[in-house]
């Protein structure tokens, strides 16, 4: 992550960063460390408290992060989130996108495309800050046993190899270890 020294919001000199790994990698803690380097950061939030585990869960989260972010919670419509940045930001962590995706799917169960991820990937293709987007990579495991789980990996595969493309950086994350895919460390 570069630092800004202009307030002015200027996408000619943001870069996109897509942080990748498995499960419990430290996918998200690398994001966040990363974006501490910056003065100015958000963090759009894709998960919803849909049980009281998964409520703990982004209390934990939210308490890490303290004060350091101004959090965006936007479960379906990312872009609609990066739009609504203050324009002084200069980096938003956006976790996660494997989230994300199952919260597609559950609002449009009959669905294998869908517009959100059209304007996300729009939105970042010209983004008004740095990006770190956080996703979990799905292609590494067996396939998936009934029809909904391969659905779910070739969507979220798919827009992990878009996200790829339109990156600057690509990060997997392996036990902790960020290994640089793409771009410079």
């Amino acid at each position: 992550m570069k630092r800004r020294t202009t307030s002015a919001r200027s996408s000619a000199c943001a870069s996109v960063t897509l942080v990748t790994g498995g499960a419990r990698s430290g996918k998200s803690r690398f994001a966040l460390q990363e974006a501490l380097a910056c003065k100015r950061r958000a963090f759009i939030a894709t998960a919803t408290a849909s049980d009281d585990e998964m409520a703990a869960r982004i209390g934990k989260h939210r308490a890490e992060r303290g004060n350091d972010f101004l959090t965006i919670e936007e479960p379906v419509d990312p872009a609609r989130a990066i739009a609504k940045l203050p324009e002084d930001t200069d980096v938003a962590v956006i976790d996660c996108m494997a989230v994300w995706v199952g919260n597609l799917m559950h609002r449009h169960p009959d669905q294998m495309s869908f517009a959100e991820v059209d304007r996300f990937l729009s939105a970042i293709r010209t983004p008004p800050c740095d990006l770190l987007v956080v996703t979990n990579e799905v292609g590494m495991g067996i396939v998936p046993a009934n029809e909904l789980a391969r659905n779910y990996r070739d969507i979220l595969g798919s827009l992990n190899q878009e996200i790829a493309r339109i990156s600057s950086r690509t990060i997997l994350m392996v036990s902790g270890i960020p290994v640089v895919v793409k771009g410079k460390k």
